[in-house]
């Protein structure tokens, strides 16, 4: 066989083509390749048009080959990381399983058993083979042409009501064996290299939340204003952390993760310009509300990058790493920047160091490929219809058509419709919203305390925070005794998603703990040791928490996982730029005792909910939740 007949997928062992079904498609360059002698549609023109357009072979799966691959009639779940079309699929493995051939036809799937109802045959109809043998005659920019003609189309035909199935005529784009490009296949060390740049990504976006926290009075100074009014320059940038995911996770799904980083910290590097030189209190906090919205990028999609990389049996610890960066990142903010408005007194170097350290990581960012399997496949099917001229080859989320509009909806409505109709939900998200809550309340409670209790300024205030990141990094060391635990369960029987909550039930003690220390201390007389102490028992807890429950949550919205982390980023974000407005009225109203104290019996109150559900979360699950979203709802 020669070399024009071998597959445009990489396809090349020549005994495979006498083992899988053939799809007739013209070659990319006219009077090139065997002929062919298909059933297909293949030619509509005469027998000089025949012989010009001479065909070749690309070999596609049988339902044989699928079945030996670990297919089966049943559909599984999506990824976690599947785009928003993926929900009803029919071939949700799409963008995890790798095929021999790398093109699996509608009709091999239709004959393995997998339907769906809600597809228009329509939208491919008018694209028919014979159009598509003389757009590939007639040189490459008419072709490109007519492909994007037809993707419109295709698009424009997605919104028909009362459709029936899928064109049998479509061939999906997968993965072939061993698929270089397949971000699974990549080595263990660049993986592991991706994701430590990637969580140091996730604490630039969040060190810039809370690095004007470590020069308050500089805010004041400047604009003549009170210090409620400057401690919006946080909660503003937080508030925009929860509304930025509406924005991105779309543009992710449509367009890939690296376009949504680069176009989005790009635009957040730019925007901390005007911080810097505002002219009035006003302009500030209009930037960095937007400053928010654009490195937000950073908190909503980072967790779905890790994931990308690692299957779900391995990417727990990856993604250990992305617990940690989030609540870690802040504290950076107090701790450099107390030393600058000591020292200096400016708030604009404040900013710039804040967009140095983003730019820099803008620009490392964009080094790592594309890691989102959705858009990958996208591409490739992309370059495959201008091979072959056949505009039937494509993803199953092309094939559905889902519009940025819709989905935009769909990632606007679900999380709403989950925040109210989902108790389960609620209440974990509500306990992630305390915890990142008293994260930005330490952040005005040790002003209170070591600045007006020990005299202390805020370069030394800043330095208290050192034993709350001591303490997440020994979280970080114990998230990996927790996986390997949920590995052991997996071995034995099928987990379920209270499994996860081992690292919650060991983390929750601890920042309770934590915040009976910090009222019990704050006394003249007992040094700072005391009070400082205590943020290494809130660090400790409160990454474990998080870690937990952000896989329980997971694992309990299976079907449904990034519309429930998107409730709990918004209602987490709520918190976190609630709790600064009054942490300090609070301690000076209620007295440094009693305030902690306060949020001491709240957090002592809340250790209950991961036991509880640990030991009757699912029946808890199957009372209270409208629909079980979980694996195990689907057994």
């Amino acid at each position: 066989m020669d070399e024009e007949q071998e597959s445009i997928n990489s396809y090349n062992s020549e005994e495979s083509y006498t083992q899988v079904p053939q799809t007739y498609v013209p070659p990319s360059e006219s009077g090139s390749g065997a002929a062919g002698t298909g059933n297909r549609r293949a030619s509509g023109g005469s027998s000089g048009a025949d012989s010009a357009q001479r065909l070749r072979l690309v070999p596609t799966e049988t339902v044989k080959s699928l079945q030996d691959i670990g297919m089966s009639q049943q559909a599984p779940l999506p990824d976690v990381n599947a785009p928003a079309a993926s929900q009803g699929a029919i071939f949700p493995e799409e963008y995890t399983l790798e095929t021999p051939t790398g093109l699996v036809p509608v009709a091999t799937l239709h004959s393995l058993g997998r339907t769906a109802t809600a597809i228009s045959r329509s939208r491919t109809r008018q694209l028919d083979r014979n159009e598509s043998v003389t757009s590939s005659l007639r040189g490459e920019k008419d072709a490109d042409a007519e492909d994007e003609a037809a993707a419109a189309a295709s698009a424009a035909a997605a919104s028909e009501k009362g459709a029936a199935d899928l064109d049998p005529d479509i061939e999906f784009v997968t993965f072939v064996t061993g698929d270089p490009q397949n971000p699974h296949n990549w080595p263990l060390w660049l993986r592991w290299l991706y994701t430590i740049v990637l969580s140091i990504l996730v604490i630039s976006v969040a060190y810039g939340s809370a690095c004007i926290t470590g020069g308050l009075g500089t805010v004041e100074k400047k604009y003549h204003v009170s210090q409620e009014v400057a401690i919006l320059t946080c909660s503003l940038m937080v508030i925009g952390f929860s509304l930025g995911p509406l924005l991105w996770s779309p543009v992710s799904d449509l367009y890939g993760r690296r376009v949504a980083y680069f176009v989005s910290l790009g635009l957040y590097v730019i925007f901390n310009i005007p911080c810097a030189i505002a002219p009035n209190i006003g302009c500030l906090l209009a930037c960095r509300f937007l400053c928010g919205v654009w490195s937000s990028s950073g908190l909503c999609l980072v967790g779905g990058s890790i994931a990308d990389m690692f299957p779900p049996e391995t990417r727990g610890r990856a993604i250990a790493f992305f617990a940690y960066a989030p609540y870690c990142g802040p504290v950076f903010g107090p701790l450099v920047n107390g030393f600058i408005s000591v020292s200096t007194g400016r708030m604009d170097l404040i900013f710039w160091v804040n967009m140095a350290f983003a730019g820099a990581m803008w620009l490392i960012v964009a080094f790592i490929p594309e890691t989102f399997a959705p858009v990958i496949l996208k591409r490739r099917a992309a370059r495959l219809r201008r091979e072959t001229g056949n505009p039937k080859i494509m993803t199953e989320q092309e094939a559905q058509g889902l519009s940025f509009g819709e989905m935009l909806r769909t990632t606007l409505l679900r999380p709403l419709y989950f925040a109210i109709t989902e108790p389960v939900l609620d209440l974990m998200c509500f306990y992630v919203c305390l915890i990142y809550s008293l994260l930005y309340a330490f952040f005005f409670a040790y002003p209170v305390i070591f600045g007006e209790l020990y005299g202390y300024k805020d370069n030394l205030i800043g330095l208290m925070f050192i034993p709350i990141l001591i303490g997440a990094s020994l979280a970080l060391a114990t998230t990996s005794y927790c996986e390997s635990k949920y590995l052991q369960i997996t071995h034995r029987r099928n987990p379920t998603p209270e499994d996860r909550l081992l690292g919650a039930m060991i983390g929750a003690p601890f920042a309770a703990i934590a915040l009976w220390i910090l009222g019990a201390t704050a006394e003249k007389h007992v040094i700072w040791v005391g009070p400082a102490s205590s943020g290494l028992a809130f660090g400790y807890g409160m990454v474990l928490i998080y870690y937990s429950l952000n896989n329980y949550i997971i694992d309990c919205y299976a079907m449904f996982a990034s519309s429930a982390l998107a409730t709990k980023v918004f209602l987490r974000s709520a918190g976190g730029a609630a709790f600064p407005l009054f942490t300090s009225q609070m301690y000076h109203r209620l007295g440094l005792h009693w305030a902690s104290w306060l949020l001491a019996f709240i957090s002592t109150a809340m250790i209950a909910i991961p036991f509880a559900f640990y030991y009757y979360g699912k029946a808890l699950r199957g009372r209270m939740s409208k629909k079980n979203y979980a694996f195990d709802g689907m057994e």
